[in-house]
């Protein structure tokens, strides 16, 4: 059973409600922007991520289910985990109306557990401990081991945003396909994204 609990808001859902997460990539993706997230107390603030959908050629999904993508066919809410050019863990939301679809979580402002995520990262640049999906999971300490698990329980806790926030839009990154998409999206003015947007 989920741990999310019911909503009071239909335009926009609490994180914390399960149909937060039955709603389109790309619409998942800009309402996670300024989002707190940890694992185990350890995280910040969600101001990057980028929205894939089984349409989409540049999604695990689009060739169908393997055991390497089966999370994104199930429940949403949860992780979907994997490894990145066989070096680094990618931590992943699983979502949409409909089976298939995933945000990518690329880029945090650190705030809980500093001084365990400069540790693990092995550097103490705040702006350099989440600066990126491999870095972010690394910070995190998040495995394969997350794969499948339901984001609205430990180890994982979401908060809502504090506040409306500005959202830019850009190109996804390190893909060779669906390059025209514009699902990047980011926290305006934010020193912690992986990489700058494209101006407007």
């Amino acid at each position: 059973m989920s741990s999310f609990a019911a909503s009071s808001n239909p335009s926009r859902p609490s994180v914390k409600a399960q149909d937060f997460f039955t709603r389109p990539a790309a619409q998942v993706a800009q309402d996670l922007i300024g989002v707190s997230m940890t694992v185990d107390g350890v995280g910040g603030i969600i101001v990057e991520t980028e929205a894939y959908d089984r349409e989409d050629p540049a999604s695990h999904a689009f060739v169908g289910q393997t055991p390497r993508n089966a999370a994104m066919f199930g429940p949403v809410g949860r992780a979907y985990v994997y490894r990145s050019y066989g070096m680094h863990w990618c931590l992943n939301v699983v979502c949409g109306d409909q089976p298939g679809a995933a945000v990518l979580i690329r880029a945090l402002q650190p705030l809980h557990g500093l001084e365990i995520m400069a540790e693990r990262r092995g550097l103490a640049d705040a702006r350099a401990l989440c600066s990126g999906p491999g870095k972010l999971c690394q910070a995190l300490a998040v495995t394969r081991a997350h794969d499948g698990l339901d984001l609205g329980g430990a180890p994982f806790a979401l908060g809502d945003r504090a506040g409306g926030v500005e959202i830019v839009t850009g190109p996804r990154i390190g893909i060779t396909k669906g390059v025209e998409t514009p699902w990047r999206f980011g926290l305006a003015g934010s020193r912690f994204v992986s990489r700058p947007f494209p101006k407007s």
